[in-house]
This record gives C-alpha cells, sequence and structure tokens, in this order.
C-alpha cells in the first residue's frame, strides 16, 4: 500500500436536493449516500487512512474499520477541505485523493488509474464530454460553447499532497473543486477519462434508475458425529456437524450460490472447487468475503435476502437473532433486509431423520 490518503467530503447542505436531510445521508441502494464512497475506499485497499468529513460526526452511528477517521467539516466545501488537509498533514501523506460523498458510483479501476497517475503527475482529474450543448450567459445574451472543447469535471480529483496543500491554505475565495486552485495558478493537471456512470447525485430525479436481478441458492448436508456445526458464519451448540469439503455452513453456500446466479456468475463450484485441498475445511466466511467483493466490483448492491433453513434440529427460532446479526456484519446488509424462517419436513427423509440439513435462499440484487 502506498503513501494515499482517501478524503471524502460529506458536509454539504444540499439544498438541491429538497429533502428534510442532508442527501449524504439519505438511503441510496439500501445504505447511506456517503457510505458506496467510504466502501469502495475501503474495499479497495489503497489507501492508509480514509477521512470522512461530515457536519456532526453525532450523525455516524456505525463503526468502521480502524483506518476511518471521521471529523467534522466546515461552511463550504472548501473549508471541509482545506480542515481535512490540515487533519491528515501530520501524517505525512504523499497522496490525497478528494472525493464528493454525492457521487457514490465511481469504480475501483478509476482510483487505481488516478493513483497511478501520480506517479509523474503532480494532479490528476477526471473529466467526460458533455453529450449536450453548452451555452453561456452574458447580461441577457446566451452564447454557444464549442462542444469538443467542453468537459465535465469529475471526483475523485487526485493530488500530490504537498502540492495541494500549499496552494489550499492560500486560497481566500470559494471554489467548486480543487482543480480550480491549479487551474487558477496556471498549473498542469493530468486530464484522464472519467466514468459516465459517476454521476453526481444533485436532485431527488437521479437517484430512481436501477436495474434488478434474482438469484437462487440451494445446499444441504450430511450431520456427522465429532464435527462442528456453523450457521450463517457462527458456531451453533449442537451433537453433530454438516459433512463437507469446507465448514458445510449451508446459509452461506445457499447465499453464495444466490448471489452468484442473480450476477450471472456460476455457481459456488466453480469458485471453491471440492478437489482443491486448499479449499479444505475453510470457514464459509472466507469463501464468501470474494463473491461479496465481485459484487462490489460489479456495482451491484443486495437488496433483500430471503433464507428457509430446512431440519428438525436444531430450532430456528432460537438462534435466529444471532444468526441474522452474524450475516447482517458479513454482507454489509441492514438486518431488517434478511428474513430468516425455520421450515421441517414433517420427519420426511434424511431430513426428517435429523441426518441431514438444508437450506434454500432467494436474493435480490440491483445495480
Amino acid at each position: 500500500m502506498m503513501n494515499n490518503y482517501f478524503i471524502i467530503l460529506a458536509s454539504g447542505q444540499s439544498k438541491r436536493f429538497n429533502s428534510n436531510k442532508p442527501k449524504q445521508f439519505i438511503t441510496y441502494k439500501n445504505k447511506a449516500l456517503f457510505e458506496h464512497s467510504l466502501d469502495k475506499a475501503i474495499v479497495s485497499k489503497l489507501f492508509k487512512k480514509i477521512i470522512l468529513v461530515v457536519n456532526d460526526k453525532k450523525q455516524i452511528k456505525k463503526k468502521y474499520s480502524k483506518n476511518v477517521l471521521i471529523i467534522k467539516g466546515g461552511k463550504e466545501r472548501s473549508d471541509s477541505s482545506l480542515i481535512a488537509l490540515k487533519y491528515i498533514k501530520k501524517f505525512n501523506p504523499i497522496n490525497v485523493l478528494i472525493h464528493d460523498a454525492a457521487r457514490p458510483n465511481f469504480s475501483n479501476n478509476l482510483l487505481k488509474k488516478l493513483i497511478n497517475s501520480l506517479k509523474k503527475n503532480k494532479a490528476s482529474v477526471p473529466v467526460i464530454s458533455s453529450k449536450d450543448s453548452i451555452k453561456y450567459k452574458v447580461k441577457n445574451q446566451l452564447f454557444n460553447l464549442n462542444r469538443k472543447n467542453s468537459y465535465l469535471t469529475q471526483t475523485p480529483q487526485a493530488f500530490k499532497f504537498k502540492d495541494i496543500y500549499s496552494l489550499s491554505i492560500r486560497q481566500k475565495n470559494k471554489i467548486q473543486d480543487e482543480a480550480t486552485l491549479f487551474i487558477n495558478n496556471n498549473l498542469k493537471i493530468k486530464f484522464i477519462s472519467g466514468e459516465t456512470l459517476n454521476n453526481k447525485i444533485t436532485f431527488k430525479e437521479d437517484v430512481q434508475n436501477t436495474k434488478t436481478y434474482f438469484g437462487i441458492g440451494f445446499d444441504i448436508h450430511r450431520l456427522i458425529k465429532g464435527k462442528k456445526l456453523y450457521l450463517g458464519g457462527i458456531k451453533i451448540p449442537f451433537h453433530s456437524g454438516l459433512k463437507g469439503h469446507s465448514d458445510g455452513d449451508v446459509i452461506l453456500h445457499s447465499i453464495i450460490d444466490a448471489l452468484l446466479g442473480a450476477m450471472r456468475k456460476k455457481d459456488i463450484g466453480t469458485f471453491f472447487p471440492d478437489n482443491k485441498s486448499k479449499f479444505k475445511n475453510i470457514r464459509s466466511p472466507k469463501m464468501l468475503k470474494p463473491i461479496i467483493e465481485i459484487l462490489y466490483k460489479n456495482e451491484f448492491y443486495i437488496n433483500n435476502l430471503d433464507i428457509n433453513l430446512i431440519c428438525e434440529k436444531p430450532k430456528v427460532s432460537k438462534y435466529r437473532t444471532k444468526i441474522i446479526n452474524s450475516l447482517s456484519n458479513l454482507l454489509n446488509l441492514d438486518k431488517d433486509l434478511i428474513n430468516l424462517k425455520g421450515k421441517t419436513v414433517e420427519k420426511l427423509g434424511l431430513i426428517g431423520k435429523e441426518k441431514a440439513i438444508a437450506c434454500e435462499v432467494i436474493c435480490s440484487i440491483s445495480k
């Protein structure tokens, strides 16, 4: 990991969004808008520290990884940016990326391109061409801008820390973004191709367009003596465990298969074949982790999970809350979006004779 820092500006007032709460805290794709940028920065593993700048630290209820630092911002965007830059100065950063929380749809690839660009440049900014005709107004008259020479800037914007810090502490006027500081001082910026999906959420109608997909997962394992029983990522006190190449966790295996099915990514056996010794006795949370990374990489988010655990014993009701809490943590998903039901088979077959446990899952994902 290089000496990279990521600043997320989430302290704006969002006047144009016309909501009773700042837009960075509205629910977007099943989590707070700012959390999309935060989670992507965490998952990327590209940053030593991630700085989340908010109006009030009490607004943040969840706990994040140790490298996430939450600080109070200022009245204006430029104030918050400068506060964050001053805050990280003590860490002696080399590179810093500054990002608006209102842009949740950037990719991990864009982060890598920006950081790589800083090897030869002091500033790197993503831009896209304008699809629309742009006009500017002088008094009461409109004039055309040449669309071929007009670009829309995006965030994250990447800088050598010492350069952006030096410019920021000397800046007296409000600025719309940090690239403006370089432009106003006639300093070179490396412009790279941005992403059309990396649009800024400004108005309520900006959060409407999504596509939804569904997946089904199923798994069944025999119960055997002398093995620990794991369901939903937690150990369940029981006289037998589930036989399998891994720990046999039918809930997590079914979730993995459901997610892969919804993403059209084949099945669990493709990723974790049972003839590979390296997967022998692997814990299922370790199997789930790379699948969640694929989910994020492909810009998906989970809408909900509906789980049927099919067994005579143990009784699901006794462990439902613990299992849901575990799944919530493993999936980074609100507990209210996870449903777990216990089903018996009226003493029929292997499950009815308490010799096996099965699970089926239906999931919904969107992007």
